[in-house]
């Protein structure tokens, strides 16, 4: 073989099957490399999130009905935190978790913690669920009611079950917190048996209400909602508002607040500027100022928290969660 290469006729070949070869390898790294940057990334818990104690708990058939869990090492049955993640109800995981509440925080207090995914507003409206807001609130009341439903395996104290969230999550947390109970005491299915009533709740950035009047009365710029009701852009939401109201009436935490509701705790980025346009108005505390005046109009308890804001006592949805669920029974 060796002399062979060395013939002057070998050598144009040699170099033509080495070119080939090169070529080859250089297409299968960048099919590769291609395959890798279309996959997407899978998620993770931030460092400060202690490993759960069970992993990828399914509550339902559909593959975004998951839940993560995290038991509290107790004697007795432990108060829960259900965390609800937040991306306007068309993005965002469970692994989440970090940015509504702190797991390690919560389980050295001896609170368990389960973070949720659930469906996304595309999701229902392929498959002609209407309003498609109603297919990730329902998801997280089904969450809800699956975690009651281990009560006795995961030694969790039903009664004490408190909702965290941000943005569309809060607004989810919200929406459980003060709607009437979707128990089913006569169904066949035991999990729908279960309570979605809450002990309370503590969320970021939450949109209290889902009525465009309301928003651009507290907000001029807001642009926010439309979608949960396949409205479209908010000046076709604000227009369609009266033929929606039976949604409104239904899906916005404002309008379903009632005496017999758990307390909330409601925090935000920056001050209020009631009847201002909002550098965020998507995640305005004005959405908060008016909740709390309408939950204490209707005897409600409700904690605003914002950079400056009067009469707060406790600094982190998590502090408000610890003290409310440990609080004597």
């Amino acid at each position: 073989m060796t002399n062979l290469a060395r013939h002057p006729f070998m050598k144009p070949i040699l170099c033509l099957l080495l070119l080939a070869t090169l070529t080859t390898a250089q297409a299968q790294t960048t099919t590769k490399a291609k395959a890798k940057a279309k996959s997407p990334a899978v998620p993770a818990y931030a460092a400060s999130v202690p490993k759960p104690t069970l992993s990828g708990v399914r509550y339902g058939t559909h593959e975004r009905h998951v839940l993560d869990f995290w038991k509290a090492e107790s004697a007795t049955p432990t108060p829960l935190v259900f965390v609800i993640h937040g991306g306007g109800w068309q993005a965002g995981e469970k692994e989440r978790v970090d940015r509504f509440a702190d797991v390690s925080a919560l389980l050295k207090a001896g609170i368990s913690v389960a973070a949720i995914n659930y469906r996304f507003i595309k999701m229902a409206e392929a498959d002609g669920v209407k309003p498609p807001v109603k297919v990730p609130l329902h998801d997280a009341a089904r969450a809800l009611q699956f975690v009651r439903s281990k009560a006795a395996e995961w030694n969790i104290a039903k009664q004490r079950i408190g909702a965290a969230g941000g943005s569309a999550g809060a607004c989810s947390s919200l929406w459980l917190a003060f709607h009437d109970d979707l128990a089913a005491p006569g169904s066949d299915d035991p999990i729908a048996r279960e309570s979605t009533r809450l002990h309370c709740a503590a969320v970021n950035g939450a949109q209290t209400t889902l009525d465009p009047q309301q928003m651009k009365e507290w907000t001029p710029n807001s642009k926010y909602g439309g979608h949960a009701f396949g409205a479209g852009a908010f000046p076709d939401f604000l227009a369609a508002r009266e033929k929606l109201l039976p949604w409104i009436a239904e899906y916005s935490p404002y309008a379903l607040v009632s005496r017999d509701d758990p307390p909330v705790y409601l925090i935000y980025s920056a001050p209020p500027a009631l009847g201002q346009d909002q550098k965020d108005p998507t995640h305005t505390a004005n959405f908060g100022v008016k909740l709390q005046e309408h939950c204490i109009a209707n005897g409600v308890r409700c904690e605003l928290q914002y950079p400056g804001a009067p009469n707060v006592k406790h600094a982190t949805p998590t502090d408000f969660l610890i003290a409310t669920l440990k609080a004597a029974k």
